[in-house]
C-alpha cells in the first residue's frame, strides 16, 4: 500500500542556471498538487541561484557543498572530487533524516551526491534532462536513477539504459498556456490583426542579436507589414539605444517597433507573436513549441556542451524553425531570413503545425505520473 498521501516526502534537487531551477520548481509545484499535504525540501547549491530563488518560493532549502568538473586534468578537479564527497556525506545526512520517499534531480552538478546519496539508500529516484544533449551529470548519475524524463526525443540515444527513458517534455508555467492571443495584443496596444514579430535574448540580453536587430529594425522601420518587439535585456538596453542613434535611427519616429529591457509579460508576448527571434535555452523551445510559435534560432555558443545548438537542430530538423549560429549572425542575414517568412505565409504556417506537434502541453502531468510509478513500485 501507498503511504498516506499527507506523509509523502520529496526531495527536488537542481541548480546553478533558471534552466535548472525553474523546472525543479515546477515539478515541486506538481508534487504538491499531485499528492496535497506532502511535503518537499529542495536541495541545492550555497552559491548558486537557488538558494535566493527557492527560499522566496516558499521551500524548505539546503545548500550543500558542490562544484563542476573541468575538462581536463587540474588541480581544481581534486578539488572538485574533495567537494563532491563532502556534498555526498551532507546530502547522505538530509536522505536519513527526511527519509523521502522519491528524490528527483533536474541536472547542475548538486544533483550528483543527491541523487548517488540517495540510490545508496535505496530511495527512488527520477532524473529529468532538459537539453537535446544531456549533461554530463546526467549522463553518469541515468545509470544509478531509477527512472529518467527527457524533453526532446534526440537525447534518448545518449543514455546507454534506453528503458529507464521516458519522453515527457518540459514543464511550461501555466501563465504561458492560459495565455489569450487577443487579449495579449490588446495588453501590448499592437494592431489587431498585425504581424508581430517577438525578439529577445533572455534577461540579460544576446549582444549579436542586439546588434542584428539594429539593422532589421532599419530595414522595417514604418513597414505596414509588421510590428517588432525587441527585448534587449537589461545589460544591453543602453548600449542598444546609442547604436540605433549611431545608424541614424530615430526610435521615436518608427511607429511599428516596441524596445524593452526585460518584460515581465513575456506570456503575453507569446501569446501575440506571429514569428520569435531568441536563443535556444530549454525553457524558451518548451515555450515556442507548446504554442506551436515558428522561430528564428541563434544558439548561444558558450553553452555547456554547445547543448543550444543541439536544442535547436532538434527543432530544425522538425521544420518547425530556422538556426542561425553566433558566428554567422548579421543584420543582413536576419533581414533575409525575416523577408523570406513573412512573405511566405503557408511556410509559417507550417512551420508552426511543426512547432505545435512538438510541444508537450502536459510535461507536467506526464512527470508526475512517471513518478507516480515509482512510489507506487516502492510502496505497493
Amino acid at each position: 500500500m501507498i503511504n498516506e498521501v499527507n506523509s509523502l516526502r520529496f526531495i527536488v534537487a537542481g541548480g546553478g542556471t533558471g534552466g535548472h531551477i525553474y523546472p525543479a520548481l515546477a515539478i515541486a509545484r506538481g508534487l504538491q498538487n499531485r499528492y496535497p499535504g506532502s511535503k518537499i525540501f529542495y536541495v541545492g547549491t550555497t552559491r548558486g541561484m537557488e538558494s535566493d530563488i527557492v527560499p522566496k518560493e516558499g521551500l524548505p532549502f539546503k545548500g550543500i557543498t558542490a562544484a563542476g568538473l573541468e575538462r581536463k586534468l587540474s588541480f581544481r578537479n581534486l578539488m572538485v572530487l574533495w567537494q563532491a564527497g563532502r556534498g555526498f556525506l551532507q546530502t547522505l545526512e538530509i536522505v536519513r533524516n527526511w527519509r523521502p520517499d522519491l528524490v528527483i534531480g533536474t541536472g547542475g552538478y548538486v544533483c550528483g551526491p543527491v541523487v548517488l546519496a540517495a540510490a545508496f539508500c535505496k530511495v527512488p529516484t527520477l532524473i529529468h534532462e532538459q537539453n537535446a544533449f544531456p549533461g554530463v551529470t546526467n549522463r553518469i548519475l541515468s545509470r544509478f536513477a531509477g527512472r529518467v524524463a527527457v524533453t526532446f526525443a534526440d537525447s534518448i540515444q545518449y543514455f546507454p539504459r534506453q528503458e529507464k527513458v521516458r519522453l515527457t517534455g518540459l514543464p511550461v508555467r501555466p501563465e504561458i498556456l492560459t495565455a489569450n492571443r487577443v487579449k495579449a495584443i490588446k495588453k501590448l496596444g499592437l494592431p489587431d490583426n498585425g504581424f508581430l514579430l517577438l525578439s529577445f535574448g533572455g534577461s540579460r540580453g544576446a549582444h549579436t542579436l542586439n546588434e542584428a536587430m539594429v539593422q532589421v529594425i532599419k530595414f522595417y522601420a514604418n513597414d505596414p507589414r509588421l510590428h517588432m518587439l525587441h527585448v534587449t535585456g537589461k545589460l544591453g538596453h543602453l548600449d542598444f539605444h546609442d547604436r540605433c542613434a549611431a545608424s541614424g535611427i530615430n526610435l521615436c519616429d518608427i511607429r511599428n517597433v516596441t524596445i524593452a529591457s526585460y518584460l515581465y509579460n513575456m506570456q503575453d508576448a507569446l501569446a501575440a507573436a506571429d514569428l520569435v527571434i531568441s536563443r535556444a535555452g530549454a525553457a524558451t523551445l518548451a515555450e515556442l513549441t507548446v504554442l506551436g510559435i515558428p522561430s528564428i534560432l541563434i544558439p548561444y555558443p558558450y553553452a555547456s556542451e554547445n547543448h543550444q545548438e543541439f536544442n535547436a537542430r532538434a527543432l530544425e530538423k522538425e521544420k518547425a524553425s530556422l538556426v542561425v549560429l553566433d558566428r554567422d549572425l548579421n543584420g543582413d542575414v536576419l533581414c533575409t531570413m525575416v523577408t523570406e517568412l513573412i512573405g511566405d505565409r503557408d511556410r509559417l504556417l507550417s512551420m508552426g503545425a511543426a512547432s505545435k506537434r512538438m510541444g508537450k502541453k502536459h510535461a507536467l502531468e506526464d512527470i508526475m505520473d512517471f513518478a507516480d510509478e515509482l512510489i507506487k513500485g516502492k510502496n505497493g
